[in-house]
């Protein structure tokens, strides 16, 4: 599968690669950044974790990038269009390494993400599934138009949540 690549004025969206694990690995051992995402997680399970992002991309035909900051190649995190099982839509989500966030480059691949998915999916909405407590990524969320929608209950690994849904609507994306 062709993974298209997506660029913004300093980021760009690829596939992922093999040598992506180190800076994955690090991301996700986090506490700080997994702190409304789950428990820190092992190199081996980050790799599980990116082969699974991957292949989410063959099975859907759309997924969540790599995003490196075109300025010295370094990956800074995951950010795209995603539809796990069980997902009450499609949602973009983003994740960024804690040295790159407060930089605007959670809002403008998320920006990138939703103009993808609103130009090839047939969706008439994305939703951004957001920890009530992440009030970082509810200021992203609302940079991109998003709003409140309400909230669901999810049970992954045995683990069950409550997320609130933002929203945005196709015919209120600004690039219709």
């Amino acid at each position: 599968m062709d993974i298209p690549t997506l660029e913004t004025d300093r980021l760009r969206l690829r596939a992922w690669r093999a040598d992506d694990l180190d800076a994955f690995a690090a991301m996700v051992a986090d506490p700080e950044v997994m702190r409304f995402l789950g428990d820190p997680v092992s190199r081996i399970d980050a790799w599980r974790g990116m082969s699974s992002t991957a292949g989410h991309w063959l099975l859907l035909g759309f997924g969540l990038w790599a995003v490196e900051r075109k300025a010295d190649g370094v990956l800074i995190g995951r950010v795209g269009v995603q539809r796990p099982e069980g997902w009450p839509a499609t949602e973009v989500a983003w994740t960024l390494h804690r040295p790159y966030w407060g930089q605007g480059y959670a809002t403008e691949a998320a920006r990138a993400s939703l103009d993808y998915g609103f130009r090839t999916l047939s969706v008439s909405r994305l939703i951004s599934l957001i920890d009530p407590e992440n009030r970082a990524s509810q200021r992203v969320a609302a940079r991109l138009g998003q709003t409140m929608a309400g909230e669901v209950t999810l049970t992954l690994n045995k683990v069950t949540f409550t997320a609130d849904v933002w929203e945005i609507t196709r015919d209120r994306w600004p690039s219709n």
